[in-house]
C-alpha cells in the first residue's frame, strides 16, 4: 500500500476523495434503501452491497496514489509499522475524517434532506464495542495479511470482508473512526448517536491494535531466524 511518486498534497487528496465516496456510498444507500422498503433486513442488504462494491472500486482506483486507507485505524497501524512518517498520519487521519463529512453531506444533498443533522441512533453497550472491535480486527489482519502475501488482492479482499463483518457483527462493521464520525452527522439509517462515538473509537483503534500485534508475530518472516543457525542444525 505505498505510494512512490505521488507528492504528499496528492495523497492527501485521494485519501480525502476516496473517504467522501465511501461515506456517500454508506449513508446514500442507506437513505435510498430505507426509503424503498419497510423490511430491515432488506434496508441493511440494501446498504451492505454498496459498500463492498464501492471499496473495491475506491481502493483500486487511489490505492496507487495514497494507498487507500481512508481510515484512521488503518493509518495508525501502518504508522506503527514505520510505512508512514507521523506527520503524513497525521494529515491522512485530518484528510479521512474531513472527507467523511463532506460525503455526508452530499448524501443529504442529493436526497434533499437537511445537510446539517445530529444521529438519533443509539449503538452502545457492551456488545456494540465488542463487535467493532472484533469488525476492525478482522479488517485490519485481513490488510496485512494481504499486504504480506498478496497485496494485489487487497480491494476484493477488503470489499468482501465487509461485506461479510456487515452481518455477522452487531454493530453493522463501521471498523473505521472517520466513517463512525461523519455517520454521527446523518439522522438517517446509517446513522449513529454522537455520544456513542467515544466507545465505537476506542474499540475501533483497540482492534487495530490487537490485529498488529498479532500480525506482528504470525507473518513474520521465519527464514530469518533460520539463517542464523549453524550449519550443522540444531544439537
Amino acid at each position: 500500500m505505498s505510494a512512490p511518486g505521488f507528492t504528499l498534497s496528492r495523497r492527501l487528496c485521494a485519501e480525502a476523495l476516496g473517504t467522501a465516496a465511501l461515506v456517500t456510498a454508506v449513508v446514500g444507500s442507506g437513505i435510498m434503501a430505507d426509503r424503498l422498503t419497510d423490511d430491515t433486513a432488506l434496508s441493511l442488504l440494501g446498504n451492505t452491497l454498496p459498500t463492498g462494491a464501492i471499496l473495491v472500486v475506491l481502493i483500486t482506483i487511489l490505492g496507487p496514489i495514497s494507498g487507500a486507507h481512508f481510515n484512521p485505524a488503518v493509518t495508525l497501524v501502518l504508522a506503527l509499522r514505520r510505512d508512514l512518517t507521523s506527520g503524513a498520519a497525521l494529515a491522512y487521519g485530518l484528510a479521512q475524517v474531513l472527507g467523511g463529512i463532506a460525503g455526508t453531506l452530499l448524501a443529504h444533498a442529493m436526497f434533499e434532506l437537511p445537510l446539517v443533522q445530529l444521529s438519533a441512533t443509539a449503538r452502545a453497550g457492551f456488545g456494540q464495542w465488542l463487535a467493532e472491535t472484533v469488525a476492525t480486527f478482522g479488517l485490519v489482519f485481513t490488510i496485512l495479511s494481504a499486504l504480506r502475501f498478496r497485496a494485489d488482492t487487497i480491494p476484493w479482499l477488503v470489499g468482501l470482508y465487509i461485506t461479510a463483518a456487515y452481518w455477522f457483527t452487531a454493530s453493522t462493521s463501521f471498523a473505521n473512526p472517520a466513517v463512525a464520525i461523519a455517520r454521527a452527522l446523518s439522522d438517517t439509517f446509517a446513522g449513529i448517536r454522537p455520544s456513542d462515538l467515544p466507545g465505537f473509537i476506542a474499540a475501533e483503534v483497540a482492534g487495530a491494535l490487537l490485529a498488529l500485534a498479532l500480525a506482528g508475530w504470525m507473518l513474520a518472516d521465519s527464514s530469518r531466524s533460520q539463517t542464523t543457525a549453524t550449519p550443522e542444525g540444531p544439537r
